[in-house]
């Protein structure tokens, strides 16, 4: 499985934006996908994660309520659209991919995208 994040950005705190994560390959659908993301100076971290149906969501404290994450699966992308943004989730956000079943661990990852650049201002 191939990765590819994109919709990084600067934006104002408070503002908006939508990560996506386009992956390739006929079998997306057995991948659990999460989102992670990594500050400077800080290690790699939890953000939220969805099951191969979208049926089950997870997401880190920090986000729950202004993140949602998201799948297509006839699209074979995921996404992370974040509200309310503030100057603390300025990150390298990443996608990743892992068979079967959600995990909100890092280490459980098989497949990792480039990671996307965001930066939120105060």
């Amino acid at each position: 499985v191939q990765l590819q994040a994109s919709g990084g950005g600067l934006v104002q705190a408070g503002g908006s934006l939508r990560l996506s994560c386009a992956a390739s390959g006929r079998t997306f659908s057995s991948y659990a996908m999460g989102w992670f993301r990594q500050a400077p100076g800080k290690e790699r971290e939890f953000v939220a994660a969805i099951s191969t149906g979208g049926g089950s969501t997870y997401y880190a404290d920090s986000v729950k309520g202004r993140f949602t994450i998201s799948r297509d699966n006839a699209k074979n992308t995921v996404y992370l659209q974040m509200n309310s943004l503030k100057p603390e989730d300025t990150a390298v956000y990443y996608c990743a991919a892992k068979y079967f079943r959600t995990s909100v661990s890092s280490a459980s990852y098989d497949y990792w995208g480039q990671g996307t650049l965001v930066t939120v201002s105060s």
